[in-house]
């Protein structure tokens, strides 16, 4: 059977399952209660193939080889200071990054900032790092003074927060932004654009808010995720989700079009993300078909933390942590792909997390006020590694670290024991 007709399949599934769901409202608070109850309906279709890394399970076509991302070629760069493009020099003595997005991407040049001492699994990735097999040491301690990218925010370490609830922010879902990315839909011709969950005031805080670059499974849409996306908007994180239901397809990835546009917008006076946008911190996310795309789009330069579930690729050009998440019940796509992709990580921290209690499409939040043990667990991961939450750092990390020791999860670990 091939990929079409299985994505068309689940599509209808999707239309069947979830018709009684409904969609969230445009501007909300994230949350949401957790449960064991079936799958959602077209959250299935990762790329077909084989075992040990390569993609399993059915529906949509083989994930395309990860672009690396647009490259500047006109960015103003930054020299012993703040410019007006985004560039900011390190207060601690670390080097001035390059800055700017140009027509046709943003620039990919990023060093560690603010005297950040390197490492394995800080609490925030500092900076990008070189690409080799596996990929190589990220990581180092948050930065104690923070820098300042234009005149706009600052980059630094946030409050922590109870991942397992609402952020402090109010939120807003903006739909249809961006460009178009990706392949046209097969129903109606149209190529998708984005939607954008982000806090409803970004000025609200001087600190600079990091991206996440979210991937739907086959035949879903955004907001059938959005209990999950909306509660990392409330903890301030900007969260840019292809409108795709085959967002493994398309050249350059949706997934990755979709940060390069947001760091367009950090350089364009008359967006709202203006000034306020953390270039440094960028995490990718994304369920089944989407976590097959996340996978691509972490071999990104700009992607310095991912959360493949339910799916997951070999990637062995990562620039930063990376949890693979798969649930012990799930028969579609299985947890095969998700430790090939662990045993491919040389370097850099990597955690294998299996929760024994769901199955492919179960793990996530149905709404409420409390999150999921997995939302909780993925919203725990992306505040240590892009808002600098050290305080929910043993969750993940050291010896005896929280989810090791928690008898409903199977975890494997690499260059976290610290």
């Amino acid at each position: 059977m091939n990929s079409v007709d299985i994505s068309r399949k689940l599509l209808l599934v999707v239309v069947f399952a979830f018709g009684a769901w409904g969609c969230s409202s445009p501007s909300e608070s994230g949350g949401g209660s957790g449960g064991t109850t079936s799958p959602p309906a077209g959250s299935g279709g990762s790329d077909s193939g084989g075992s040990g890394g390569s993609q399993t399970g059915s529906g949509g076509a083989t994930t395309p080889a990860a672009s690396g991302g647009a490259t500047g070629s006109g960015g103003a760069s930054a020299s012993g200071g703040s410019s007006a493009t985004g560039g900011s020099s390190a207060t601690g003595g670390s080097s001035s990054r390059t800055g700017g997005s140009v027509a046709g991407g943003a620039s990919g040049g990023r060093s560690g900032r603010g005297g950040a001492s390197a490492g394995t699994g800080g609490a925030r990735t500092g900076g990008t790092s070189a690409t080799s097999a596996g990929g190589t040491g990220a990581g180092g301690a948050v930065d104690g003074g923070g820098t300042t990218p234009g005149d706009g925010c600052v980059i630094g370490a946030w409050p922590t927060a109870d991942p397992s609830k609402a952020g402090p922010y109010k939120t807003i879902t903006e739909n249809d932004v961006g460009p178009e990315a990706g392949e046209p839909d097969e129903s109606t011709g149209v190529v998708p654009r984005f939607t954008m969950f982000r806090p409803e005031n970004l000025a609200e805080v001087e600190l600079c808010h990091p991206v996440i670059t979210w991937g739907n499974g086959t035949g879903s849409t955004p907001s059938m995720y959005g209990t999950l996306l909306k509660n990392f908007a409330s903890h301030g994180i900007v969260v840019i989700g292809s409108n795709s239901k085959n967002v493994a397809r398309g050249n350059p990835p949706p997934m990755v079009v979709g940060v390069t546009w947001v760091l367009e917008q950090n350089e364009d006076p008359s967006s709202k993300l203006y000034h306020r946008i953390d270039t440094t911190h960028i995490g990718a996310t994304g369920h089944s078909q989407g976590a097959m795309a996340t996978t691509t789009a972490s071999g990104d330069s700009h992607i310095t933390t991912s959360i493949p579930i339910e799916g997951a690729n070999v990637q062995r050009n990562l620039h930063g942590p990376a949890m693979f998440f798969c649930g012990t019940l799930d028969t579609l796509v299985g947890c095969s792909g998700a430790k090939s992709a662990l045993n491919a990580v040389t370097t850099l921290p990597a955690m294998y997390a299996e929760l024994t209690t769901v199955d492919h499409g179960s793990w996530m939040s149905r709404g409420g006020s409390t999150l999921s043990v997995a939302d909780t667990a993925f919203t725990a991961w992306m505040r240590v590694h892009l808002l600098g939450d050290t305080e929910l750092r043993p969750w993940f990390y050291g010896a005896d670290c929280k989810l090791c020791t928690d008898s409903a999860w199977v975890i494997d670990r690499k260059n976290m024991d610290q």
